[in-house]
């Protein structure tokens, strides 16, 4: 059994959220955890992809690598992981709903371990709350209000701020070979969505706005995983001052190259968080979701949602089979709208 050191007498461990975006989004719950218990350490508890976001907020002390997977051995990996943080925490709170997320804090026998109910997670909660929906429609309160007791009115929202050293950020350039004009601006483009093609604006748009961004002097970095690099060569290959980085870059390398864009205009996605938080010049698309629930929480931002009679739907795919919402969602609309938060 592992003895508590004397500054971890108060310490707090979050289970961190298993998407980029939410990840982001839960900084703002590390923040207001710190102005409520200033003296306690934060560690969180996420997937291995996510160490290199948490490493970019100061208020976490320590991310730990939480197992995944399914089955017995996933649940067994992680109950032996809580064995091994015993003694170490006060408190635990659990983000994701699920039943499984919340096991390493029982396992751990951290004292106070708080989460909304969730997948019948009685026992292995024992501060758990009901969610009430109308009073926290968007995802950040969802995470914001477990910082304070039930009846606590809501925390003041700070919003997500990743800290970027421009010492990682030049060897980042270094890296993939980028060499960045300073007489040119740079306007980083998002065009890829993990969640599925009803939350992507169409390439054909993507590259006409990047074509007239580039004639008046801009640069053009195109960011996305793997999954996305058929949209961004195709978006690519129709300007030359295109940089395509999309399945080239680390998290991390990601993260550091987005805070040196002078704009950006990007999906409903995990990317268009992290412009937020590094308080970029922002256009948001917003296709099949919805703008009210997981807004970006930076103030230099515009959100561009048509609205329909049939979205937001949800859907990975637009069960219309017109992805209207998007579709018809115009080259002019987002470059006025860029104009304007870069005025």
């Amino acid at each position: 059994m592992t003895t508590a050191a004397p500054e971890d007498a108060a310490a707090i461990l979050v289970i961190g959220p298993s998407w980029v975006g939410d990840m982001v989004m839960a900084q703002s719950l590390f923040k207001a955890l710190k102005r409520r218990h200033p003296g306690a350490p934060i560690d969180v508890l996420a997937p291995g992809w996510s160490l290199p976001l948490l490493a970019r907020m100061p208020e976490v002390r320590r991310g730990i690598e939480m197992p995944l997977g399914h089955g017995r051995l996933a649940l067994a990996l992680r109950w032996r992981l809580g064995e091994t943080l015993r003694d170490r925490y006060a408190q635990a709170i659990v983000l994701p709903n699920s039943w499984k997320s919340a096991l390493a804090p029982f396992a751990a026998r951290i004292p106070v371990r708080t989460g909304w109910r969730g997948e019948m997670r009685y026992g292995l909660l024992n501060d758990i709350r009901v969610l009430d929906e109308q009073r926290y429609r968007m995802t950040v309160e969802r995470f914001v209000a477990l910082a304070g007791d039930g009846d606590d009115a809501l925390p003041t929202i700070e919003p997500p701020l990743l800290q970027v050293r421009a010492a990682d950020a030049q060897a980042a350039m270094q890296a993939l070979g980028i060499k960045r004009d300073p007489a040119r601006r740079v306007l980083a483009l998002c065009p890829g969505a993990e969640y599925g093609p009803a939350k992507q604006w169409p390439t054909v748009h993507y590259a006409e706005l990047g074509r007239t961004f580039a004639r008046e002097g801009w640069d053009l970095w195109l960011f996305g995983s793997d999954k996305d690099s058929a949209i961004s060569t195709g978006i690519a290959t129709t300007c030359k001052v295109a940089t395509n980085l999309a399945g080239r870059t680390t998290l991390e390398q990601a993260v550091d190259l987005m805070s040196l864009a002078d704009a950006v205009v990007s999906n409903d996605s995990g990317l268009m968080h992290v412009a937020a938080a590094l308080d970029r010049p922002l256009v948001a698309l917003y296709g099949s979701s919805d703008p009210g629930f997981t807004p970006p929480l930076n103030a230099r931002h515009r959100i561009i949602s048509l609205g329909l009679s049939c979205s937001p739907c949800f859907k990975r795919v637009c069960p219309l089979g017109t992805t209207a919402c998007l579709v018809d969602m115009t080259v002019s609309q987002v470059a006025d709208a860029l104009r304007e938060v870069i005025a």
